[in-house]
């Protein structure tokens, strides 16, 4: 039924994932996952997998026709990816989604988009977002924090010469979220289109110190973590200024309402129960390669 079509990119993603199965677990859509490569996304079980190309306009018309909703996320204009179609990507899938007639697109961006940063992959997503508003798309828009998933992750992890945890200062606080809980308000959004359409939401499930998070990973995965500051010349070979995340009260000048994002999501994951439940295994797996 045409009322139940979910079309999710980036579906072999962290958040296109994350938004895969909560729309599955929901039980009341029919989920297609746009995916270049249906061997490869074999895994993606209990979705209709589409072969698309965010590049390719004609497969996503193909891939939209007949759609209620899409969940839309492209691949970053920063490191691992450097994917400088980021916004070219961004816009074909809106482009798309108007002319298919999609009653409900959730995008997700990042928090503190809005606030003019100068940070270019944020930036980025910002483009993207006002060409959302331009067309008149119904629409949501989520806007992440740091993932916790990042400090697992090998370019970005606790273990990496480019450790986000590194590039934090002293005593700074920072907000992190889950992926899992991103394709949670995802499917909030679907599934309360009255409440959602029109919102932009800065999301974050935990607010900590630099230090708090420290010990928060080390106690969970019994890693000795350094916290020396990231070579001048690695950052500058990644295009990372610092300066530019390290204003107002936090890493980032990220301001999410967790206590309000938890009256709406009451399973929001604060950083303890994100290791507990998924963290410490991705750790394990992270160490053990």
């Amino acid at each position: 039924m045409p009322d139940r079509i979910i079309v999710v990119t980036g579906a072999t993603g962290l958040q296109g994932g994350a938004t895969l199965r909560h729309l599955l677990a929901d039980g009341r859509w029919h989920v297609r996952a746009l995916v270049r490569d249906p061997i490869r996304a074999a895994n993606l079980t209990g979705a209709e997998l589409v072969t698309g190309d965010m590049g390719d306009r004609a497969s996503l018309d193909a891939a939209f026709a007949g759609a209620y909703g899409v969940f839309s996320v492209q691949p970053a204009y920063d490191a691992p990816h450097f994917d400088t179609d980021e916004v070219r990507y961004g816009v074909n899938v809106a482009d798309a989604a108007h002319a298919a007639g999609v009653r409900h697109l959730v995008y997700t961006s990042v928090g503190g988009v809005e606030r003019g940063t100068g940070i270019s992959h944020w930036t980025t997503k910002w483009e993207i977002e006002q060409h959302i508003r331009a067309l008149g798309l119904p629409a949501t828009f989520l806007r992440p924090v740091m993932f916790m998933e990042n400090h697992a992750s090998e370019k970005y992890g606790v273990t990496s010469p480019t450790a986000l945890l590194r590039m934090i200062g002293p005593g700074a606080r920072v907000q992190l979220i889950a992926v899992d809980d991103i394709g949670a308000f995802a499917a909030l959004a679907f599934a309360d289109p009255d409440t959602y359409l029109g919102l932009a939401l800065e999301l974050a499930g935990d607010e900590v110190t630099r230090e708090e998070l420290v010990a928060a990973i080390s106690h969970a995965t019994g890693l000795d973590l350094s916290t020396a500051p990231v070579a001048p010349e690695i950052l500058a070979a990644q295009g990372i200024n610092l300066d530019n995340v390290r204003r107002g009260g936090s890493f980032g000048g990220w301001q999410a309402d967790i206590p309000a994002l938890r009256e709406l999501h009451p399973d929001l994951m604060d950083l303890p129960t994100w290791l507990d439940r998924h963290g410490v295994a991705l750790f394990t797996s992270r160490t053990a390669s």
